[in-house]
């Protein structure tokens, strides 16, 4: 009689299957700081002393060759310390390098971590990406702060501009970084194309020059450069005077932030087949 009455139970629900690269948002950022922190005792080791020397060897050798280059070059094309404008230069250049550098080859010193199911190749670029962003942040402070106390900052610096001309470079570099991260093991020969590609940026990047001082035909092709447009945000955030009419943000942000996320979506699609080459 009991069994009339009796409540009927639920039927079972059918459980949802899971997805491999949906993660709480907590569990994300916890994969990302572990990764940071595992990077940094990779790179630098676990005492200070290694990421001292990491900001301070980059401050040297910017010190050292605009030292030497002043030695050559007594008139710099915009103001009169060559110091400044050399750093004004190589800072930005530096920035993009770095972070490509570390972001390109961030899946392959990680491959081991890949194996497990909370750790994706994005992750591993943006703990690098974010490392190498607060390093160089540090080596562009200590640049910045001893120039000005040798040689002076002229008036009116606009150190937004100097913060813009900063973030395009590590768009540009993240971007880039990324992407290589999948045509990498994909096209191993690109690789060494990339390294023949990148060899004469330092010489075509406005590091040593000015976009106005160039003759109009290599203006015409020094513009599809995006470095010549970071370092003249740059340039024209320290020189009142300077005016840099080529610069187009929307080709440099766009660039950078197309490669990205670009590179982000071949990550997670290939994910197996880049991690496993």
């Amino acid at each position: 009689m009991n069994r009339f009455f009796a409540k009927p139970r639920a039927a079972p629900v059918a459980a949802k299957p899971s997805n491999p690269n949906h993660r709480p948002r907590f569990q994300a950022m916890r994969v990302l700081i572990a990764l940071i922190i595992r990077e940094m005792n990779t790179r630098f080791g676990r005492t200070w002393g290694g990421y001292i020397w990491a900001v301070l060897e980059p401050v040297a050798m910017i010190g050292l060759l605009s030292l030497a280059f002043s030695q050559f070059i007594q008139s710099p094309p915009v103001g009169s310390s060559f110091a400044l404008f050399y750093a004004s230069g190589f800072v930005p250049f530096y920035f993009y390098s770095e972070i490509t550098t570390a972001t390109s080859s961030a899946v392959l010193f990680n491959k081991q971590l890949m194996q497990f199911p909370a750790v994706t190749p994005l992750d591993a670029v943006l703990a690098r990406f974010f490392l190498t962003v607060i390093t160089l942040t540090v080596v562009a402070v200590i640049v910045f702060t001893g120039v000005g106390y040798f040689d002076g900052w002229p008036n009116g610096v606009d150190y937004g501009s100097l913060l813009l001309s900063l973030a395009a470079a590590c768009v540009l570099g993240l971007g880039s970084g990324t992407l290589n991260c999948v045509l990498f093991p994909f096209f191993p020969v690109w690789q060494r194309i990339w390294g023949v590609i990148n060899r004469p940026l330092f010489l075509i990047s406005g590091v040593f020059f000015t976009f106005e001082s160039m003759p109009s035909q290599i203006q015409s092709l020094l513009w599809y450069n995006p470095l010549v447009h970071v370092v003249g945000i740059m340039r024209a955030g320290i020189y009142p005077s300077y005016d840099a009419g080529y610069i187009s943000l929307l080709f440099i942000f766009g660039l950078g932030l197309t490669t990205f996320v670009l590179g982000a979506y071949l990550l997670i699609r290939h994910r197996s087949f880049v991690t496993e080459n």
